[in-house]
C-alpha cells in the first residue's frame, strides 16, 4: 500500500507544525451506570488497528511528501479514581481536550473515563485531526466496536535510511512535477473566479503574522447543546431548508450575534463535505466549498440560503479537479516565507455529520445513553487567534434521535467563555424555535 501522505494530509500537518494550532475531533459518550472497563479494553484494542495505528514521519527533504509509518501503539486508557459530579462533563471534557496527542511521535489518540458521583460514567476519545475527519473517525469507530480489524500495514517507523529516504523522496518530488504546472494552471483559474465572485463582497484576507515571541495561550470556547431530531428536521422542514441548511442558518446567525461578518452585512461560510469512499485511507477525505449567505433572514425563512448552498455545492463539483491540482503545491509550502500566507477571517465553518451508525455509540459493547462530538483546538497562541480574526465552527451529528449541535468560538474583543457561549447557542436555539440541552444537564433533560 502506497503510504505517502495525500497532498490535503500534508497541507494539515504542515499547517498545524507552522502555526501551533492543533485541532482536535473529540466524541464523547455519558452512561447512566459504571461503564464496562473490560468492554471499552476490547474496543481501544481494535480501535488501534487500521485508520488509527500510523502515525507521520516527515520527510528528510524540506520539500518531500510525509509519509504513513506504523505506530507504537496508543496511550493506556485513563480511568479517573475520583467521581466528579455529572454537571462537571463540561469541565472534564475541556481537560481532555489538552491531553497532550502527537501524529508525529505519537500517542495520536487517547481514551478516558470519568466516573460521576451519581453512578453514570463518561468516556472520552481525543484525536489528532492528522490522523482522521470525523467521518473516518466514526468509521474507525464502528469497526472497532464490531471487531473489525482493517486489512491495513503501515511500514515500520525509520524503516528506510536516511539515503534511501532521500533519494525515493526525491524521486516522488519528481513524479509530482507534472502535477505542479496543472497546478499551476488550476490556480489561475480559481483566482479569476474567487475576484468575479468578490465583487461586491468585501474581502477580509490579510496576511497571518505568527508571533515572534511567546504569547499567552488560550482555549477557544467550547458550547454542546442537544435537540430532538424530530423536532429539528420539522424546524428545518418549516423554515424551508433541510437538516444541513438549519445548521448553516444557526452558523449565520450566530455569526452575525458575534459580528463574524463582511463589511456589507454577509457572511463567508465554509461547509465540510464529506469525500470518503469505501477503502479510503486518507485521514482528511473532505472539502470546503464556500458559500456567501445573508443572515438577516435565517430564522425566519432558509429558502434563500438553500439555494445559495445548493449552487455553492454544484459550483463546487465542477472546481473539485482544479482544487485537488492546486493541492499539488503543498509539498512546497514550506519553502515559502510565512508572510505569503494569507488566510480569510470572519470565516465560519458549518459541518453537517449527519446521522452515526448505530454501532458508534457503544464503545463498551452495549449503547451508550448519550453520544456527543466537539472540535477543540490545543495551545492556541492568543496573538494567533486575533490574527487570524478568531474562530467559529459549527458540528452537528445525530444519534438517538438527538441532534448534537457543539459550537467552537473564539471572537477577539467579544466576551468569550465557555458560559456566555452556552448562553448564545440557547439564545439562538430559541429564536429558531428550538429547544437544547446543555450536556452536564440531569439525565431527563437530554431526552
Amino acid at each position: 500500500m502506497d503510504n505517502v501522505l495525500d497532498p490535503l494530509d500534508q497541507f494539515t500537518f504542515d499547517a498545524e507544525r507552522a502555526t501551533g494550532v492543533a485541532s482536535i475531533p473529540h466524541p464523547f459518550w455519558v452512561y447512566n451506570r459504571p461503564v464496562d472497563i473490560d468492554g471499552l479494553r476490547k474496543f481501544q484494542h481494535h480501535l488501534g488497528q487500521g485508520l488509527l495505528s500510523r502515525r507521520i514521519e516527515p520527510s528528510p527533504l524540506p520539500f518531500g511528501r510525509h509519509r504513513w509509518v506504523s505506530a507504537d501503539g496508543p496511550s493506556d486508557i485513563e480511568i479517573v479514581a475520583t467521581p466528579r459530579p455529572r454537571e462537571e462533563l463540561d469541565s472534564w471534557l475541556e481537560e481532555q481536550a489538552h491531553t497532550p496527542i502527537d501524529p508525529e511521535h505519537g500517542p495520536g489518540w487517547h481514551l478516558a473515563v470519568q466516573p460521576f458521583t451519581d453512578g453514570g460514567a463518561a468516556v472520552s476519545l481525543v484525536i489528532s485531526h492528522c490522523l482522521a475527519d470525523g467521518i473516518g473517525l466514526f468509521t474507525a469507530i464502528a469497526h472497532a466496536v464490531e471487531g473489525h480489524d482493517a486489512a491495513i500495514s503501515w511500514p515500520a517507523a525509520q524503516s528506510r535510511r536516511r539515503w534511501q529516504a532521500m533519494r525515493e523522496d526525491a524521486r516522488q518530488a519528481v513524479r509530482d512535477v507534472p502535477a505542479l504546472g496543472r497546478g499551476a494552471v488550476a490556480a489561475v483559474r480559481l483566482a479569476r473566479r474567487a475576484r468575479r465572485e468578490a465583487s461586491g463582497v468585501a474581502s477580509s484576507a490579510r496576511p497571518l503574522r505568527l508571533p515572534a515571541d511567546a504569547d499567552e495561550s488560550l482555549t477557544p470556547c467550547v458550547a454542546t447543546a442537544f435537540v430532538n431530531a424530530d423536532e429539528w428536521d420539522a424546524r428545518a422542514h418549516a423554515l424551508g431548508g433541510t437538516s444541513n441548511v438549519l445548521l448553516a442558518g444557526l452558523a449565520a446567525h450566530l455569526a452575525q450575534q458575534r459580528g463574524r461578518v463582511t463589511a456589507d452585512g454577509s457572511v463567508l461560510m465554509k461547509l465540510l463535505v464529506n469525500e470518503r469512499v469505501a477503502g479510503d485511507t486518507r485521514a482528511n477525505a473532505i472539502s470546503s466549498p464556500t458559500v456567501t449567505v445573508g443572515p438577516a433572514s435565517a430564522t425566519t425563512d432558509l429558502r434563500e440560503m438553500r439555494a445559495a448552498v445548493k449552487q455553492a455545492l454544484t459550483s463546487h463539483q465542477e472546481l473539485r479537479d482544479d482544487e485537488r491540482a492546486v493541492m499539488s503545491f503543498v509539498p512546497l509550502l514550506g519553502l515559502l516565507p510565512k508572510r505569503l500566507v494569507r488566510i480569510f477571517d470572519n470565516t465560519v465553518v458549518s459541518s453537517s455529520m449527519g446521522a452515526v451508525e448505530p454501532a458508534v455509540i457503544r464503545p463498551d459493547g452495549t449503547d451508550a445513553d448519550l453520544f456527543g462530538a466537539r472540535v477543540s483546538y490545543q495551545m492556541v497562541s492568543k496573538a494567533l487567534m486575533d490574527s487570524m480574526g478568531g474562530v467559529l465552527y459549527l458540528l452537528s451529528a445525530t444519534a438517538q434521535r438527538r441532534v448534537c449541535v457543539t459550537v467552537t468560538a473564539y471572537q477577539p474583543g467579544h466576551a468569550n467563555s465557555n458560559e456566555a457561549l452556552r448562553q448564545d447557542l440557547s439564545n439562538a436555539l430559541k429564536e429558531f424555535s428550538l429547544t437544547g440541552a446543555h450536556i452536564g444537564a440531569p439525565p431527563n433533560e437530554c431526552q
